[in-house]
């Protein structure tokens, strides 16, 4: 329900799972329920005993040292329900030893290479260097095809592909390689190539499978005034320059732009019969250029632009000698009626809830994923974040950020599934202790994750945290099937110790069984790095949490109902 119901840009990637796995769950109740039956009676044939007294399948010497083991647990219940919550507690500290990430990488063969140049460049000037890429890419055996966008990025090809506005100093390559390992090899070429020009910010990822990110590590940086939002991202990044686990640290708000300021002298111009509207279309017709008509060649129109040349319009010294037209049919020189000054401001502001922003982000060396660089240096900068003044503030962003978004949402709908589950407890199990027992044993399926996802090197990311989910429904339908037993065979006039002990050994085998089968259906999924952690997840939490229900639910129904081993 949590991953069918959530909100938000992750549940776009997964929330089909909820629909394709209750689908298939309630089409095979309904078979199970109809068609297994028929099944039995026609294919099963039982062949009468061989003697007097059958064969009976629970007093074999795997099953009489299960009772031992079981008796024990239940004797020393008290002994074993404590050393289950000590590793419980062992295995949830656990988690801070494995790694956190929100989505993997996409297994797909493009690399998308980012551009930019100082602000305020020329558009001419940012196609010379995209030129030099990609003279420098030409002929490579690696790549399959590379097509790059000067002043803009590509158009949105896949959903997790995030469109960059459009501005003259920005290019973008997409470069398709032949496959991933070609895709490291062009990875490293690029390196050498960026690291050969140290004016030109570069940086190339490759596509995600979830929502996107810029870069793998950013932090965000507000307040109200743009000159102290810059010092505090200029502290921020020495900070983060100088850790060795990042690279490539820069910002996203760089220089300001060089402008021309143009001061008219209102008392000459009134007098010479210029208005400030003529002067601002004079100035626009000679140097920026105006349409005067459209030439028409089949389905398109040209527009013919009338400006001064290119080299006249491109000399700054040349401004101030621009002809300026008069009522009486003469010119004026520019610099007659106006001052000309040179100056610098802020050619791009990026806001957070209105406030001026500046995003400190980087790279991350191979051995660390974004999420925890990003979390290790933001506790780095605490004493930074203690001492910034009010309204400003230094926040997590791009996938740390997204990832808690993600999580949040999931946790929302939890409290709607918990309801539901307690419902159909109750329905099914008609007993508030049960139910409470039943619930109890869902979070046994940690002890086995945590290991699982150590041992595999695999993230705790967005997909892992489904598979908790699942994995709590897996052991809750476990722990009905022995309880319901255990009320069958007290309605059978067993003793409530006997009850236990039986129901375990009867329930044994089916509950091994289906907990192998769901185990075994997840090795497909094991090596997929999209779902490859979720299958870790349901499969190590199953291998532990179907052996302690079987040995620990006892002991707590023991507890819980006070009984006492038979004499």
């Amino acid at each position: 329900m949590p991953v069918g119901f959530s909100e938000g840009s992750a549940a776009e990637f997964i929330g089909s799972l909820f629909w394709v796995v209750t689908t298939a769950l309630v089409i095979s109740w309904v078979v199970a329920v109809t068609v297994t039956p028929i099944l039995g009676y026609k294919m099963i044939r039982v062949a009468p005993p061989s003697s007097e007294h059958g064969f009976d399948l629970y007093d074999t010497k795997f099953y009489r040292l299960f009772r031992r083991v079981l008796t024990w647990c239940m004797e020393n219940r008290r002994l074993v329900l404590i050393l289950t919550l000590v590793c419980f507690v062992l295995t949830l500290s656990l988690l801070y030893f494995v790694e956190k990430d929100f989505f993997p990488p996409s297994t797909r063969p493009e690399l998308i290479l980012d551009l930019t140049l100082p602000q305020g460049s020329s558009i001419e000037a940012t196609n010379q260097e995209s030129n030099k890429i990609s003279q420098a890419l030409e002929g490579d055996p690696d790549i399959l095809n590379y097509s790059y966008y000067v002043g803009q990025g590509a158009p949105r090809f896949i959903l997790s592909y995030e469109p960059v506005l459009p501005n003259t100093n920005f290019a973008q390559f997409v470069i398709v390689a032949r496959d991933l390992v070609a895709r490291e090899r062009v990875a490293l070429k690029l390196d050498n190539i960026l690291a050969q020009n140290p004016s030109l910010q570069g940086h190339y990822k490759s596509i995600q499978i979830g929502p996107p990110a810029k870069y793998p590590v950013m932090l965000r940086i507000t307040g109200y005034d743009h000159d102290k939002v810059r010092s505090i991202a200029e502290q921020v990044r020495g900070v983060m320059a100088s850790e060795s686990y990042l690279k490539n640290v820069n910002l996203d708000w760089n220089e300001k732009n060089k402008v021309v300021h143009l001061q008219i002298d209102q008392d000459k111009a009134r007098i010479l019969g210029v208005d400030s509207q003529t002067l601002a279309s004079t100035l626009q017709a000679q140097l920026s250029g105006v349409s005067i008509a459209e030439f028409r060649e089949q389905d398109k129109t040209v527009s013919i632009v009338f400006r001064m040349d290119s080299q006249n319009r491109g000399d700054l010294s040349a401004i101030k000698d621009l002809n300026i037209p008069l009522s009486s049919g003469q010119y004026v020189p520019l610099d007659q009626i106006a001052r000309i000054s040179y100056d610098s401001e802020e050619g791009l502001i990026w806001r957070w809830d209105l406030k001026p922003t500046i995003t400190v982000q980087a790279e991350v060396a191979q051995d660390i994923t974004g999420i925890d660089a990003t979390r290790k240096v933001y506790q780095e900068l605490s004493e930074l974040r203690q001492s910034l003044p009010p309204g400003y503030s230094i926040e997590e962003s791009g996938s740390a950020e997204t990832s808690v978004t993600a999580i949040n949402n999931l946790i929302k709908v939890v409290p709607l599934m918990t309801v539901v589950i307690l419902i159909l407890l109750m329905v099914q199990l008609k007993s508030m202790p049960k139910m409470l027992l039943t619930l109890l044993t869902a979070p046994l399926g940690m002890i086995g994750v945590s290991p699982a996802l150590l041992l595999t090197g695999r993230p705790l990311c967005f997909v892992a945290y489904c598979g908790i989910l699942a994995l709590s429904g897996i052991i809750i339908r476990n722990s009905v099937i022995l309880i319901d037993q255990i009320d069958k065979q007290i309605n059978a006039g067993e003793s409530y110790w006997n009850a236990i002990v039986n129901a375990a050994v009867l329930r044994f085998r089916p509950i091994m069984l289906t907990a192998a089968a769901a185990i075994l259906g997840m090795f497909p999924l094991a090596p997929s790095i999209f779902w490859g952690p979720l299958a870790i997840t349901i499969a190590g939490g199953l291998i532990a949490a179907t052996i302690l229900t079987l040995l620990v639910l006892p002991a707590m129904y023991a507890a819980w109902y006070r009984v006492n081993p038979e004499v």
